[in-house]
């Protein structure tokens, strides 16, 4: 294999792997994949090492190794973008696409969204929904729908200005405690503390816990123990912006 083409292959397999890792697949995945896009472009072997901020992977063919490092900046978890990805590894594995193709495939990937506000309507619903499984009644739900939606706008607003996560999360539980926690300090609704309870749900980091927790088991110890290091620090966050809500509200308890 000439080094010219081996670069090419090196070059697909490590954007393979930091577009995975960049939209929150698990280790294990991001490995895979650019072990198997490799191999099918043909190299012999794909060795990668990831860390929690850069990706370092070598090829090797005909006893030529090539090595390559890439930064890596999280983007947000979207499993669209990680099955394209694998559906692009796929389809070279069945001889769909070379490796001109398999690039071109690749730099056209872009993440879909869905419309901010669209997403702010069902974060309301959803945290109302856990509301009233935990036996709240209509006030109790349109509060915690209202506390939630506008928690997720503020959360939304701040994370397109760039601030840091731990800030976002802080502010936006602060914001949905202020006003979730009106229902417990003038006793609306029949139980209170849920409305208060289910309007910060929007902010369980309950995505990057499991990736952790299957990173550790799977052999990946430092990025486990790195993602739930960060699940851990935006727990705080969010629990930071309850406390100070509650205070400025002069509540001193939660609960019966």
């Amino acid at each position: 294999m000439e080094q010219e083409h081996q670069r090419a292959v090196t070059r697909a397999c490590i954007q393979v792997a930091l577009l995975l890792l960049q939209h929150g697949a698990e280790s294990t995945v991001v490995v895979q994949m650019a072990q198997r896009l490799g191999v099918a472009l043909g190299v012999e072997s794909v060795e990668c090492a990831l860390t929690a901020n850069a990706i370092v992977l070598t090829t090797l063919s005909e006893q030529h190794c090539i090595t390559t490092t890439r930064k890596n900046s999280d983007k947000g978890i979207n499993m669209q973008m990680v099955t394209d990805v694998q559906r692009i590894v796929i389809a070279v594995e069945h001889k769909l696409y070379d490796l001109e193709m398999t690039q071109q495939k690749l730099n056209r990937l872009k993440p879909l969204k869905y419309p901010p506000m669209l997403v702010v309507g069902m974060i309301g619903l959803s945290c109302a929904s856990f509301a009233h499984l935990s036996g709240g009644d209509w006030v109790i739900c349109v509060i915690t729908f209202f506390a939630s939606a506008v928690g997720m706008f503020v959360r939304q607003v701040l994370s397109k200005l760039h601030y840091n996560a731990l800030i976002v999360f802080a502010m936006t539980s602060f914001v949905s405690s202020l006003i979730s926690g009106l229902s417990l300090k003038y006793q609306w609704g029949n139980d209170p503390q849920v409305a208060l309870a289910s309007s910060v749900l929007l902010l369980v980091p309950g995505f990057p816990l499991i990736n952790s927790l299957a990173d550790i088991l799977k052999g990946y110890i430092n990025m486990g123990i790195g993602r739930w290091t960060v699940a851990t620090i935006l727990t705080f966050g969010a629990c930071l912006g309850i406390v100070f809500a509650l205070s400025m509200m002069n509540i001193s308890t939660w609960g019966h």
